[in-house]
């Protein structure tokens, strides 16, 4: 007979295998995270509420870091594609950090281990810019290339570091904070720092003389 665990005994028959159980896992290992967070979290308590051995876990994500980190990522989907379309640049990215902060917000419980100084470099950023490739090619990028159509920018002039800014900027202010930024603090970020940097670089959708030597010198 199955051996019970908190309580519950597995139900009989269907063994999970391949992807079935990976996801049984990392949904073990999510719920265990909301109610004990990352610094409690044990092999033990996600193979308890998986109803498998530590051992199938510990095949898959030897250190508890990657099993947060897959986690995670499993249980946090790409911002939806494409980012809303408001007509202008400005409300387009005022959108999309809306977007943004909702997502962190539902997973503000679980951050701690994006600040786990042995994630080998993983941070709040770089996850971001991850689940953002994954929406339709880069939720940014649609953005910018959207402001290009309406001439606005030329978005080939921007460099990648000033398009990421406002996303860098939100989430690395949520990964210290666990707390969406006020909206006039947004508002302000993009009106004071990014704007002007992309009016800077960008210079509108026409390359003249002037702009070729600027991006020889």
């Amino acid at each position: 007979m199955p051996k019970a665990v908190n309580g519950e005994t597995p139900p009989p028959g269907r063994r999970r295998r391949g992807a079935a159980l990976e996801a049984a896992l990392l949904d073990a290992a999510w719920e265990e995270l909301l109610a004990v967070g990352y610094h409690d979290l044990t092999y033990e308590g996600v193979a308890g509420r998986a109803r498998t051995s530590r051992t199938v876990l510990y095949r898959r994500w030897p250190e508890r870091r990657d099993l947060a980190l897959a986690a995670l990522r499993h249980r946090t989907p790409p911002l939806p594609p494409p980012p809303p379309d408001t007509g202008a640049l400005r409300t387009d990215v005022l959108a999309l950090l809306d977007q943004i902060t909702t997502r962190l917000s539902a997973i503000t419980p679980v951050l701690e281990v994006l600040t786990d100084s042995r994630t080998r470099g993983t941070d709040l950023g770089d996850f971001l810019a991850e689940r953002s490739r994954e929406a339709d090619g880069g939720a940014m990028a649609e953005v910018l290339g959207r402001a290009a159509r309406r001439g606005e920018l030329d978005p080939s002039r921007i460099p990648a570091r000033v398009a990421a800014l406002p996303i860098t900027l939100v989430a690395s202010g949520m990964l210290i904070t666990h707390h969406a930024p006020p909206e006039a603090e947004v508002a302000a970020m993009v009106d004071e720092m990014f704007l002007p940097l992309i009016a800077h670089y960008g210079r509108g959708g026409t390359r003249t003389a002037d702009s070729a030597v600027d991006r020889e010198e």
